[in-house]
Formats: C-alpha cells, sequence, structure tokens
C-alpha cells in the first residue's frame, strides 16, 4: 500500500437499527402506560390501544396507497400513538383520538416523506392542533371517578396554592393531567433506561428540565412543584430527544434544551395557557435546521496522503 486515503465520517456503521431503538422506546414508556391504567382507569388503556392501532393503520394504508415500502415494523407508528396518548385526557372522545392519530402520521410524518423526513416531532404537532380544534375535550381534567379537578399548573397559575397536590402525590401522579405525564416517578425510570441503553444523551433532557429549575428559583416560583408537574419530563426525556427533529451534535442539543426550558417558562409564567412544553418543542423543532448549521462540526480537509 503505497497511499493514504482519508475522508470526512462516517467511517462505519453500527448494528442498532430503527427497530431496536424504537422498542426500546417503547419499554422505556411502558412504566408510564401502566401508571396511567392505574391511576386513571382501564379507559386509559383503551385511548392508548386506539392511538397506537390508528397509527400503525394509518401507516401501513398510506404506504400501500402510495406503494412505498412497508415500515410499520420499524415501530416508529407505535411512538407516536404511545406518545399522542400520553398527551390527551383520559376523557378524550375515541373519535378525536383517532383523529388525531391519523393526522400525526399522514399530515406531520407520512406528507414529508416519512420517518426521518418530518421536521416537527408528530404526537406534539397533532396534539396543538387537537388543542385547536377541541379545545373543550382537550383541557377536560377527569380524575379519578369521572370527578372533574383542574391540573396542578392551572392551580399554580390561578394562585390556588391549597389545590395544588403534594410533592408525593405529584411524584407518583396522583392528580389530574394527561394519561402519560402524571407520574413522575415512571417518567424517571424510562428517562434512565433510555439513558442507560444510551438511546439518547443527557444534553436536552438536563438542559430542558435545568433551565425551567433556574428560572422558577429566579421567578420565585415553587421549582419542585414547576418540575414534576406538566408535561415536562415526558418531552424533556421522549420529545425533546426525537433524532429527527433535533440536533444531533452536543452543542446543539443543548441549545436546543435551553430554548425549550426558556419557552415553556415564558409560556406557563406569563402566556395565557398554564403549560408550554408543547408549544415549546415544536418551536424548537423549527429553529432546528439553524441550530444544527450553528453548531455542526467542521470537518477537517479530506485528500490523498502519499
Amino acid at each position: 500500500m503505497n497511499k493514504l486515503i482519508s475522508a470526512v465520517s462516517p467511517h462505519f456503521s453500527g448494528s442498532r437499527t430503527t427497530q431496536k431503538i424504537m422498542l426500546d422506546v417503547v419499554i422505556a414508556l411502558m412504566p408510564a402506560a401502566i401508571a396511567s391504567v392505574v391511576i386513571f382507569g382501564w379507559r386509559s388503556a383503551l385511548v392508548i390501544g386506539v392511538c397506537v392501532a390508528t397509527c400503525v393503520l394509518s401507516e401501513f394504508l398510506f404506504e400501500k396507497l402510495c406503494k412505498r415500502e412497508n415500515t410499520i415494523t420499524d415501530l416508529s407508528a407505535v411512538v407516536t400513538g404511545m406518545l399522542l396518548a400520553f398527551n390527551l385526557p383520559v376523557s378524550i372522545p375515541i373519535w378525536q383520538a383517532m383523529l388525531g392519530s391519523v393526522i400525526a402520521i399522514i399530515v406531520v410524518k407520512q406528507l414529508f416523506g416519512g420517518i426521518g423526513q418530518n421536521f416537527a416531532n408528530p404526537a406534539i404537532t397533532a396534539r396543538i392542533i387537537m388543542m385547536t380544534a377541541f379545545s373543550g375535550a382537550m383541557t377536560s381534567w377527569v380524575f379519578p371517578d369521572a370527578v372533574s379537578t383542574a391540573t396542578p399548573l392551572a392551580a399554580m397559575a390561578k394562585g390556588d396554592i391549597a389545590s395544588v397536590p403534594s410533592y408525593l402525590n405529584l411524584f407518583l401522579g396522583y392528580h389530574g393531567g394527561c394519561l402519560g405525564e402524571t407520574c413522575a416517578l415512571a417518567l424517571l425510570l424510562g428517562g434512565a433506561y433510555l439513558l442507560i441503553r444510551r438511546v439518547i444523551s443527557w444534553h436536552t433532557p438536563v438542559a430542558f428540565i435545568g433551565t425551567v429549575a433556574i428560572m422558577s428559583l429566579i421567578c420565585g416560583k415553587d421549582v419542585l412543584a414547576q418540575l414534576l408537574s406538566g408535561g415536562l419530563l415526558l418531552g424533556a426525556f421522549f420529545m425533546a430527544t426525537d433524532y429527527a427533529t433535533t440536533p444531533s451534535s452536543k452543542w446543539g442539543k443543548i441549545i436546543f434544551g435551553v430554548g425549550c426550558g426558556l419557552i415553556t417558562v415564558l409560556i406557563r409564567f406569563w402566556g395565557n395557557f398554564p403549560e408550554g412544553v408543547s408549544f415549546s418543542i415544536l418551536l424548537m423543532n423549527i429553529l432546528t435546521p439553524y441550530i444544527s448549521k450553528l453548531t455542526r462540526s467542521k470537518p477537517l480537509k479530506g485528500g490523498e496522503a502519499k
């Protein structure tokens, strides 16, 4: 061998497939799914099952219609269905849950080319569309035994501190909210699993949660209550870490997480909505190409060494 040819990365490929990654995400979501059934009852399982089935069927039929390669075996549609269900109240009409699932898969994912081509997180985008179209159903918090209640963030926004659950109940999820966002313990277990399996890195979740904590402290809010309430943990571990819609570099992930945290705090403390996680992630998804361009690595010049 009389010459060495050098070039930019990547230089090797790994054995981890999309299916294996998505399976890990499904496993990580299971504690929250189980907790939702324990907290809200069996209708929670029905909503989750309907969303997952509709997402998978929508992907299958759309790809058949468009004569594309079938991708339902990669489990990404299953993950989208679970995440969408986790962002819905237990009392959501089933037909609305199905419509949201169709929007997530066909409008947000498939019309942009399928997995890896969508610019925004399908579950989050579908939830925001549903909040606009079905605001009444999407803000009807029933917990438990058909007792209507406000979410902890709504209570804090109104200054009704007496209605805010204890830290223990916030941690265990025994309060009103969306199906998959109430039990902080389950979400932390799932997040830890993803970190241990190296499906996600710590950069975005730590930056996201840390920014909310610091800003809550500066603004004189109850830091622990802010961290344990709403969709912060669900968003930080499972949606702000989406490969296709978030930056891939370390600094890009940190900037993304900080941006999500700042927007979340702005909406929570001064906006018309008590929660801002979904809006923050969607807005930062839109900025992802610019963050990636700003933080991308500059490769060494390739060429031939003689």
